[in-house]
């Protein structure tokens, strides 16, 4: 019977700086999976303010279509008092035509963003809450929104930490250049049996110490040190190229929220403008100073107003959380959202340390 044991006690420190490279590509999945939520959030809001915009589209036309059936009316009264010519009346007809078939569009793509929703939520919508942006939660200018982008990017923080991989791994090959120091003990124990001198043991033990010291293994090491030195200062031009994506988002983020901000209040004055335009021009024509087609042009008008309104005010939610995702914040705790949320530091700590075992922690 017999034990055998043997410690590592030097070996130019490449267990250290593999301990040290794993811990690194932790934080580099934490930050991906960080940017994955980002993502997930940001689909999340779209598709909400998509079937909300779409919603209230639909509610635009079919007020609109009852508004042309109305002039559409008034046309057919005019003309059996003989005020218009069965030109007017069918030019109101065309114009109905028209917002009916803008009608099924807008319901078309209600359906088609209501599906979208239950695909990116995992519950079909039902009734939907107005959505305000989140300006309290945003930068203050444009520097601010690209710090705060350099600083709390997790796609940023993620390319540093894969820098902090590869320039350990460059010293996890240069250790493979230097000598390994390790200690063996060992015991032993015998029993063996004769006719003459009966039965005898012999007991066994000692200590070993041995160092081993590269002397030419065909140039593999230097050549995987080189290589890893490459690798690193490849990742430090990726750890860049982020950087500066990461400064154009956030710019462009800024200059789109500066700019829905901007094309709402446009909307809202121009759809201020068009509603009395057309009370104008109908009482204008109820008395004989303006034509059916100059009425069914100032509604059409109208209409096209609402629904920029409509698109203005739904781009301007989400250029805010574009923002905000731009900059690294769109998360649940930034939210405040009454939603449970993953936390992969617990996964973490079941398995660190872990020296054997092959339960799957469930991270709970």
């Amino acid at each position: 019977i017999g034990v055998t044991v043997t410690q590592t006690l030097y070996n130019g420190n490449r267990t250290a700086n593999s301990v040290r490279i794993a811990e690194f590509q932790v934080q580099s999945g934490r930050e991906a999976l960080r940017n994955v939520g980002q993502g997930v959030l940001l689909d999340a809001v779209t598709v909400y303010m998509n079937v909300l915009a779409n919603q209230s589209l639909v509610e635009a036309q079919r007020s609109n279509v009852s508004a042309l059936r109305e002039t559409l009316d008034i046309a057919k009264k005019r003309l059996n008092a003989g005020d218009v010519t069965p030109t007017d009346t069918s030019q109101a007809e065309a114009r109905l035509a028209r917002g009916q078939a803008d009608l099924n569009a807008a319901e078309v793509a209600l359906a088609i963003s209501q599906a979208t929703y239950a695909q990116v939520i995992g519950v079909m919508p039902s009734r939907l809450n107005p959505a305000d942006p989140i300006d309290r939660l945003l930068p203050r200018g444009r520097e601010d929104a690209v710090g705060q982008a350099f600083k709390g990017h997790p796609a940023v923080l993620a390319a540093g930490y894969d820098v902090d991989v590869a320039t350990t791994t460059i010293k996890v090959s240069e250790g493979s250049l230097l000598p390994t120091l390790t200690l063996q003990g060992s015991a032993s124990k015998s029993r063996q049996s004769d006719q003459t001198l009966g039965s005898f043991g012999t007991d066994q033990a000692s200590i070993v110490g041995q160092l081993n010291a590269p002397i030419y293994d065909g140039g593999l090491a230097a050549a995987q040190t080189r290589q890893a030195k490459e690798l690193s200062t490849q990742s430090r031009l990726v750890l860049e190229m982020i950087r500066n994506q990461a400064r154009t988002a956030a710019i462009g983020a800024w200059v789109s929220n500066e700019g829905a901000k901007t094309a709402v209040s446009a909307a809202e004055s121009e759809v201020r403008a068009a509603g009395v335009a057309l009370q104008g021009v109908q009482r204008e024509a109820a008395g004989g100073q303006r034509t059916i087609v100059e009425v069914l042009n100032t509604q059409q008008d109208l209409i096209l107003a609402k629904a920029r309104l409509i698109s203005a005010q739904r781009d301007r939610v989400i250029a805010s959380y574009a923002l905000l995702s731009a900059i690294g914040r769109l998360d649940v705790k930034t939210l405040g959202l009454k939603t449970p949320d993953y936390l992969p530091e617990v996964h973490y700590h079941q398995v660190r340390d872990a020296w054997h075992g092959l339960r799957t922690p469930d991270g709970k």
